[in-house]
């Protein structure tokens, strides 16, 4: 698991389908989810932990990208 489609694609798996229309929050909504899912025994260890990797990672990067546009 590498990007952002790959955790999509896992929580398509379980019929969860995220689109809030900001990308920032998406991100966010897909993070709790793993959460839950991790929480009901669905995933196992090592599939959440990557995917909390890849979410954490495309979360720090969609805050720089609204930083940088704020300053703009």
């Amino acid at each position: 698991m590498k990007t952002l489609y790959d955790v999509q694609q896992l929580l398509k798996r379980f019929g969860v389908f995220v689109y809030v229309g900001k990308r920032l929050w998406d991100i966010e909504l897909m993070a709790l989810e793993l959460d839950h899912l991790r929480e009901s025994d669905v995933i196992d260890k090592e599939t959440f932990i990557k995917a909390k990797l890849v979410i954490e990672r495309e979360h720090r990067i969609e805050e720089q990208r609204e930083q940088e546009k704020n300053k703009s």
